[in-house]
C-alpha cells in the first residue's frame, strides 16, 4: 500500500524515453550549482523508527554528502514503505543519473535496496517537504526533514535527471561501430570541449529553473495579496513581495549574463569544432594509410608462408622416447600453481614418429598453410576454394530494441531478422572445429599417450580462434537439415553433420579421418540473455578416437558469453575449464579459460593447463590463448612450493622451453567485409553438386543473406520457420491420433535419417552417433529418404 498519488507543481524536465542503460560515468555536474551546506535536521523526525540503524557519517537525520569534485550526492530521507511501517529512514545515493537506497551507509558495499533511473522518472512535489519519483511501474515517496533540504534534493534531481537524458540522446546517436573516433576524446582539444559542452547544458538547465521556479514565487505572493489577512501580516507580505522583485532583477539580471556567456561559448565552440574536425580528417587519413600497410604485410606474410623454400627453416630434429603407461588418479591442478622454464637451449621433446617425407624431420609450428604438407586447403587443380564472399552490406538494426523483451528467454526460442546473422549455420560453425584437424593428424603418431593428449588439447582449444571475432550468430538449422564436408581426397576426412532435435535445438556431428582418427559428438546450445550479455552453454560430449592405440578422449566446451548486448561494440570471451580425459589410459588434461578482467595484469583469453599420467604425475604444462596459439613445456622437475593466502599449497614446476604446439592462421584480406571468416569458413558455404537435398549449402534464405539481398532473405526465413511449424504441428496431431487409437499402434515420432541415439560405452549417457548410409546414398545419388525442407 502507498500514499496517494502526488499532486502539485511538477519538476519534470526534458522527454522521457523508455529504454535508456548503460549511462557512462560522469552523467552528473561536478558540482551543483546552489547546493551547500543545509541546516540543521528538524528534530521531530528523530522520533521515527530506525531499524536500519544509524550507520555512519554522522548524526541521524544528518545533511546530505556532496564531497568536493565528486559526482555523487548522498543522503538520509525517509521512504514509504506501507500503512503498517509508515516512512522509513533510508540513506539514499545519486549517482550516474540512478537513485539507489540502502538501509544503511555500511549497505552500499554489498547490498543495495532499489534503484530508479532518473532519464525516465517524473518528479513530482506532494507538500512542503515530500518529493514522489514514479518510473513506468515503479514510485518512490520519499520525504526529507524540512523544505530546505527537500529542494536541494529536488535541484539535484533534476540536474541529474536532464544530464542523464543528454546522456542517453547522445549514446543513442552512436552507432557504436565508430570506436576508433572514441580516441581523439582523449586529446587536449576534445576534452576541454566536452566539459564546456556539458557546464554548458547545466548553465542552460540552471537558467530554466530560476525562471521556472522565480515565475511559481511571484504568482504565490500574488494569491497572498488576495487573501483577507490581518493589517500586519499586509505588510510583512508587501516586505516579501518588494525582497522577491528584487530576487527577480537579479535573477534576470544574471540569465541576461549567462545567455551573453552562452552566445561566446557557442561561437568559440563552433570554431574548436573546425579544429577538431581537422585534427579527425588527419586522424583518418593516417589510420588508411596504416590499413594499407596492414594489408600489405598480411598478403606479404601470406606470400612468404606459401613458399616451398622456407620449409626447412621450420624443421627439428626430434629424438625418440618411450611410452609410459600406469594406473591411478590425476590430480587436480588449481590457478595457484607456477611454472619455471630451464635449460634455454634445452632438446626438443614432443616424441613424434619420424615421417618419410621429411626425412625424419617433423614440423612443431605448422604456420605453413600450403605446400606439399598435410592440412593444405588448395592442393591440385580440382581442389580450389573460393577465397571471398560478397562484402556484407551497411545495414543499420538496434539489437536491444529486438532483445529488450527477451531478458531470460532461450535465444533459440528469439524470432531474429538475418540482420544479426552470419551466412552459415550452426551445423557449418560445428564444422569449423575441425579447421585444425592436422593437430590430430600429428597426434595419431605420437608415441607417448601424454605427448598425444598435448595435441588433443592443443586441438581442443583451437576451435574457440574462429570466435573471437564472430559476433555474428548462425542460423538455426531446420529440423533434419544436414551439413557435409567431404575432404577425402584433399585433408583425408569427411564430416557430417544433421539437426536431430529443435526443442532443444540439438546437432550431431560424425567425423571420419583416413589418418587414424575419429571423432563424433552431440551438441545441445543452451542460451540465455542476461540484458547485458548473453550466455552460450554448449552441452554434450566430444569423443575423439585413434584407430591404431584404441585411446579415446572425451571433453565437454566451456561457455561463451557475448558482451556489451545493450550499448557499444559487442565482444565474446570464453571462461571455464575443460577436463580431458582419456579412458583407455586414464591420463587427463585439466584446461582453465580465464575470463577477460580489465583489472588483470594477465595477457587476454589465457588459456593454462596440466597434464597427467594414470598415477596424477603431471608431465606437461600447457599454456597460450584460445585466439593465437597453444604451447607445451616438459615438467623436468614439479615440488610443492609456499602455501598461497587462501592455504591452498603451491606447486612448482621446472620445465624445458616450450614449444608451440598450435597457431592461428590469419584471416584473410577484407575479413573485415566478410564477417571475420577464416579460409575455411569461406569455403563452407560454397555451392556443390551431389549434396544432399537438405544440405545448408541449399538454404535459400541463407543463400540470400550471404548474396546482400537481406530483405528478400527475411521474408524467407519467416516462409521456411513457418513451413516448420507447420510439419511440426501435424506430427503433434499424428501423435494424439496415435494416443486416442490405442497403444497397438506404434507410433513413431521424428527420427533422424543419418544418426541414431545410443547408450555410449564410455560415458553411460545417450548420444546420436552415425549408423551409416549417407555416403553410399550420396555415390548412387539416392536422396529419397530426405524430407522437403526447403
Amino acid at each position: 500500500a502507498q500514499p496517494r498519488a502526488a499532486h502539485g507543481t511538477s519538476f519534470t524536465l526534458g522527454t522521457a524515453q523508455p529504454g535508456s542503460q548503460g549511462l557512462e560515468p560522469g552523467a552528473l555536474p561536478r558540482e551543483f550549482p546552489g547546493l551547500g551546506k543545509p541546516p540543521e535536521p528538524l528534530h521531530g523526525w528523530d522520533s521515527v523508527a530506525d531499524p536500519g540503524g544509524r550507520g555512519g557519517g554522522g548524526p541521524a537525520g544528518g545533511p546530505p554528502a556532496a564531497p568536493p569534485g565528486s559526482d555523487t550526492y548522498k543522503g538520509w530521507l525517509f521512504k514509504w514503505t506501507n500503512y503498517l511501517k509508515g516512512y522509513q529512514r533510508r540513506w539514499f545515493v545519486l549517482s550516474n543519473g540512478l537513485l539507489s537506497y540502502y538501509r544503511t551507509q555500511a549497505e552500499m558495499a554489498h547490498t543495495c535496496r532499489g534503484t530508479i533511473n532518473l532519464s525516465t522518472a517524473h518528479i513530482d512535489t506532494e507538500d512542503s517537504c515530500n518529493i514522489v519519483l514514479s518510473n513506468g511501474g515503479r514510485t518512490y515517496h520519499l520525504k526529507a526533514n524540512s523544505e530546505v533540504e527537500r529542494q536541494r534534493w529536488v535541484t539535484a534531481l533534476e540536474l541529474a535527471k536532464a544530464k542523464a537524458i543528454r546522456m542517453r540522446n547522445n549514446q543513442s546517436d552512436d552507432s557504436g561501430d565508430e570506436e576508433p573516433a572514441s580516441q581523439s576524446d582523449k586529446s587536449e582539444l576534445h576534452g576541454p570541449l566536452k566539459t564546456l559542452s556539458s557546464k554548458l547544458e547545466d548553465l542552460s538547465t540552471c537558467n530554466e529553473l530560476i525562471a521556472k521556479h522565480g515565475a511559481a514565487l511571484q504568482r504565490s505572493l500574488s494569491e497572498l495579496e488576495n487573501l483577507r489577512l490581518p493589517a500586519d501580516s499586509g505588510e510583512k507580505i508587501k516586505a516579501v513581495n518588494e525582497r522577491a522583485t528584487l530576487f527577480r532583477i537579479t535573477s534576470n539580471a544574471m540569465i541576461n549574463a549567462c545567455r551573453d556567456f552562452l552566445d561566446l561559448a557557442e561561437s568559440h565552440s563552433r570554431k574548436w569544432q573546425r579544429l577538431l574536425q581537422h585534427e579527425r580528417e588527419q586522424r583518418i587519413r593516417l589510420e588508411e594509410t596504416i590499413e594499407q600497410l596492414a594489408k600489405q604485410h598480411n598478403s606479404l606474410e601470406r606470400a612468404c608462408r606459401g613458399a616451398p623454400g622456407l620449409a626447412s627453416d621450420l624443421k627439428i630434429s626430434v629424438p625418440a622416447g618411450s611410452v609410459q603407461s600406469a594406473k591411478g588418479e590425476a590430480s587436480d591442478e588449481d590457478e595457484e600453481t607456477e611454472y619455471f622454464d630451464a635449460m634455454e637451449d634445452a632438446p626438443a621433446f614432443i616424441t613424434v614418429t619420424a615421417d618419410p617425407k621429411v626425412g625424419g624431420m617433423v614440423l612443431v609450428g605448422w604456420t605453413q598453410r600450403r605446400g606439399d604438407g598435410e592440412g593444405t586447403l588448395h592442393q591440385g587443380p580440382d581442389a580450389l576454394r573460393r577465397t571471398r564472399i560478397p562484402d556484407k552490406p551497411n545495414y543499420s538494426l538496434n539489437l536491444w530494441s529486438i532483445m529488450k523483451n527477451c531478458i531470460g528467454k532461450e535465444l533459440s526460442k528469439i524470432p531474429m531478422p538475418v540482420n544479426f546473422n552470419e551466412p552459415l549455420s550452426m551445423l557449418q560453425r560445428l564444422t569449423e572445429d575441425l579447421e585444425y584437424h592436422e593437430l590430430l593428424d600429428k597426434a595419431v603418431k605420437c608415441e607417448s599417450s601424454t605427448e598425444q593428449m598435448c595435441f588433443v588439447a592443443a586441438f581442443s582449444v583451437s576451435s574457440y580462434s574462429t570466435t573471437v571475432h564472430r559476433t555474428a550468430k548462425p542460423f538455426n538449422p531446420l529440423l533434419g537439415e544436414t551439413f557435409e564436408l567431404d575432404r577425402l581426397e584433399e585433408l583425408g576426412f569427411r564430416s557430417l553433420c544433421e539437426q536431430v532435435s529443435h526443442h532443444p535445438p540439438a546437432a550431431a556431428h560424425h567425423v571420419y579421418s583416413r589418418r587414424g582418427w575419429t571423432l563424433w559428438q552431440e551438441i545441445t546450445i543452451a542460451s540465455k540473455f542476461r540484458g547485458k550479455y548473453l550466455s552460450i552453454m554448449p552441452l554434450g560430449a566430444i569423443h575423439l578416437e585413434f584407430h591404431s592405440s584404441g585411446n579415446h578422449y572425451v571433453w565437454r566446451k566451456v561457455t561463451s558469453t557475448v558482451h556489451n548486448i545493450i550499448v557499444g561494440k559487442l565482444w565474446i570471451d570464453q571462461s571455464g575449464e575443460i577436463e580431458i580425459v582419456n579412458h583407455k589410459s586414464k591420463d587427463k588434461c585439466q584446461l582453465k579459460f580465464t575470463p577477460y578482467s580489465y583489472f588483470s595484469r594477465d595477457v587476454p583469453r589465457k588459456v593454462t593447463g596440466v597434464v597427467s599420467d594414470a598415477d596424477g604425475k603431471a608431465h606437461y604444462v600447457m599454456s597460450g590463448t584460445w585466439d593465437e596459439k597453444m604451447e607445451c613445456s616438459k615438467i623436468i622437475h614439479s615440488s610443492h612450493g609456499s602455501t598461497s593466502t587462501e592455504g591452498k599449497q603451491k606447486t612448482v614446476y621446472q620445465t624445458l622451453s616450450p614449444k608451440v604446439l598450435w597457431r592461428k592462421y590469419p584471416l584473410p584480406e577484407n575479413a573485415e567485409n566478410m564477417y571475420f571468416f577464416s579460409e575455411l569458413a569461406l569455403t563452407l558455404n560454397e555451392p556443390e553438386e551431389r549434396v544432399a537435398p537438405t544440405d545448408s549449402r541449399l538454404r535459400p534464405d541463407q543463400r540470400l543473406m550471404e548474396s546482400g539481398r537481406w530483405d528478400e532473405a527475411n521474408v524467407e526465413k519467416q516462409r521456411l520457420e513457418e513451413k516448420q511449424r507447420a510439419v511440426r504441428r501435424r506430427r503433434e496431431a499424428e501423435a494424439v491420433e496415435a494416443l486416442e487409437e490405442g497403444e497397438w499402434k506404434d507410433y513413431e515420432g521424428y527420427t533422424p535419417l543419418w544418426f541414431e541415439r545410443k547408450a555410449d560405452a564410455v560415458t553411460g549417457e545417450l548420444i546420436c552417433v552415425y549408423k551409416g548410409g549417407y555416403w553410399e546414398a550420396k555415390d548412387k545419388q539416392d536422396w529419397s529418404v530426405c524430407p522437403d525442407i526447403f
